[in-house]
């Protein structure tokens, strides 16, 4: 097994069972045309491959392509792109392989450094969503990340990625992964999760004021939303508002769920709230 480098948040998943349950909660036909992210030593790529039809890697660390390409260069199926996938305009790179493009499902385990900029590239924002996202997102992440994605609200762990994420997809909480599944073991627990990205159901009428409200209201978790949305309307007028949308004029940032987000931001006059600069 190779080195595991820092600089590419690198841990070995060396657990059957973790492997064996990403590789259910994809829920993989043959007709599948899947991407993972960081194939790394190609321990999850082996068991996708003959389940899938057509299966894209992207890897960043030219040591691990080339262990990939010596191994893994008789898969027909397998489509290896060395780069970044930040950067990378995966279409483009696809343009001249017709048999690995229109990929609808993602599974992978990614470096925990990046989860934040992966998922939108994956989903997009709440102001420019994906136009054409997979069906399904299955990955591997930090646990800390993966309770706030999939928390409930008034709950410890709901907060503004909470509310950005299930604006664009409903996720699914797969199982627990220790650290002792890993070499090297990271300092910290994972979590499998599935995300289904949908059509919005009650799209915000104003998605960048939506953007801000969600911002302002949850940069201080332990004030009372009135008062961390003072820049955008006064306090006693935003109880009533809240007390109108039969919400607790009391209430914090994380007691809101999403469909409450929606319709606080469609109550205030269009424009509010990003015309006041952030």
């Amino acid at each position: 097994m190779p080195q595991a480098r820092k600089q590419f948040g690198q841990h070995w998943l060396k657990s059957e069972a973790a492997l064996a349950q990403i590789v259910e909660a994809a829920q993989l036909l043959p007709s599948d045309r899947v991407l993972e992210i960081g194939p790394g030593t190609g321990i999850l790529t082996r068991r996708l491959l003959p389940l899938v039809e057509a299966l894209v890697g992207v890897e960043i660390d030219r040591d691990l392509c080339e262990i990939l390409r010596k191994h893994l260069s008789k898969a027909q199926n397998f489509l290896l792109l060395e780069g970044d996938f930040l950067t990378m305009d995966l279409a483009a790179s696809l343009a001249e392989f017709p048999d690995f493009q229109e990929i609808n499902k993602v599974v992978a385990n990614i470096p925990y450094n990046i989860t934040g900029p992966i998922l939108e590239k994956l989903l997009g924002s709440i102001t420019q969503p994906h136009p054409a996202p997979c069906q399904s997102i299955v990955l591997l992440l930090q646990k800390e990340v993966a309770e706030r994605i999939s928390a409930q609200p008034s709950s410890k762990s709901f907060g503004a990625l909470s509310v950005r994420v299930q604006y664009l997809a409903d996720c699914d909480w797969i199982c627990d992964v220790p650290a002792r599944a890993f070499q090297p073991p990271p300092k910290v627990d994972s979590a499998v999760v599935r995300l289904r990205p949908r059509p919005i159901p009650t799209p915000a009428d104003d998605p960048h004021q939506l953007e801000t409200l969600i911002k302002l209201g949850f940069a201080t978790r332990r004030k009372m939303l009135r008062n961390n949305l003072q820049s955008v309307m006064e306090r006693e007028p935003m109880a009533e508002l809240l007390e109108s949308l039969g919400l607790n004029p009391q209430a914090r940032a994380e007691d809101l769920g999403l469909r409450d987000w929606v319709r606080l931001s469609n109550q205030i006059q269009p424009g509010t709230a990003h015309q006041i600069g952030l």
